[in-house]
């Protein structure tokens, strides 16, 4: 039988080809974004805890109440911001699943999205299986920031959602306190909804402040606000996220999230509460941890024929290869892996439009030896 794709333009993610690639070649792997390092030892010490000691079973669907506290408590201290755990904060199997959930709860046919381009992958299946409408508008290099007369041109009474994402992947570029004071002026006399994806929250570099929604009320009362433990905790296979939303909104999520997964891994859920009310400064000091390991990366890189801006947050590095080839960046990603072992991610598969730029995204979440082997090789280009 033939099936009637409902995603015929998806193929396998570009994350599962480069890392698939960087495999079979023995490459270094810069490309999908996660540590060659554990996550803190206390906090493995208490999910062994937990798996020994009887918390293996379904956890609340909403997420175990003690994380969610423990969330909230956080929120409260880095934002300002007091979110009820009972009614406005839900855990879940990964950002990615927060994300889906959230735009299958409000997207409806015909609805119209704006997404930013590069934007990250899983938006744009999410907005096509509920039927909805796709605006892309671009950010422009070098500094990846929102064009906002073009947003202001997109918006109409048929807009029903808008994604943000920052610090953005895979950019690495960090809104500032002037382009929320503007966003809250386009939408404030409109009826639509923000996503605001904010993985990389704790990830900011040079000084920056991470202006959250949840900062913000005016934008909070429409907002569901998506967050990530893999990031900050080093431990992305565990795929646990969460998302944090007014009541009305956090109610409409989990009708869908109950049918998605329903709950997550209840023992882990336990030992990141544990960890978080027992070190909340590993949060607080990861931006210093992040800075170190890009400046180092940099530094290796400053004798290459690579041309960069340093990254503003993420984990991630834009660099650009003009020098080097004027090959596609898909091609010249896949020659990278093949021939000088080391896999990147080509930036062009991010856009419904790509620009006529040079750019591959490299992960330096990496142990400092794993820098300085792939520095050396980028430095032999």
């Amino acid at each position: 039988m033939t099936v009637a794709s409902k995603l015929p333009k998806v193929g396998t993610t570009i994350f599962t080809v480069m890392s698939r690639l960087a495999a079979e070649h023995g490459a270094i792997n810069l490309s999908q974004g996660f540590p060659d390092f554990d996550g803190p030892a206390p906090l493995l010490a208490r999910v062994t805890h937990y798996l020994t000691h009887g918390y293996n079973q379904y956890a609340h669907m909403a997420g175990v109440p003690a994380l969610r506290e423990q969330i909230a408590s956080k929120v409260a201290t880095l934002y300002g911001r007091a979110v009820d755990p009972e009614t406005e904060i839900t855990v879940t199997s990964g950002a990615t699943e927060a994300l889906f959930c959230a735009i299958t709860a409000l997207v409806r046919p015909g609805d119209e999205v704006i997404l930013f381009d590069p934007a990250y992958d899983s938006y744009q299946p999410a907005v096509d299986l509920c039927g909805g409408i796709t605006h892309r508008l671009p950010l422009a290099a070098p500094d990846f920031k929102p064009d906002w007369q073009r947003l202001r041109d997109t918006l109409n009474d048929r807009t029903r959602l808008i994604v943000l994402n920052t610090p953005h992947n895979p950019t690495a570029s960090v809104w500032d306190a002037d382009d929320i004071a503007t966003l809250r002026e386009l939408v404030r006399d409109r009826k639509l909804y923000l996503l605001a994806d904010e993985v990389y929250e704790h990830i900011v570099f040079d000084g920056r402040r991470h202006e959250s929604l949840l900062r913000c009320p005016e934008l909070y009362a429409r907002s569901l606000v998506v967050s990530s433990f893999g990031k900050t905790y080093h431990t992305t296979g565990w795929k646990l996220g969460y998302c944090i939303a007014p009541p009305a909104l956090t109610e409409e999520l989990r009708r869908i999230h109950q049918y998605v997964t329903f709950c997550s891994n209840t023992p882990i859920q336990h030992a990141l509460a544990d960890y978080m009310a027992e070190a909340p400064e590993h949060a607080q000091e990861l931006s210093a941890f992040y800075q170190a390991k890009r400046d180092r990366f940099l530094g290796l890189l400053a004798g290459s024929r690579f041309r960069f801006t340093p990254a503003a947050g993420t984990y991630f590095q834009l660099l650009d290869y003009s020098e080097i080839s004027d090959e596609p960046d898909t091609e010249l990603a896949v020659r990278l892996t093949r021939e000088h072992k080391i896999a990147s991610i080509p930036i062009s598969v991010f856009y419904a439009e790509p620009p006529p730029t040079r750019l591959l995204r490299f992960c330096f979440a990496k142990d400092d030896r794993t820098l300085e082997r792939a520095a050396e090789i980028l430095c032999s280009l």
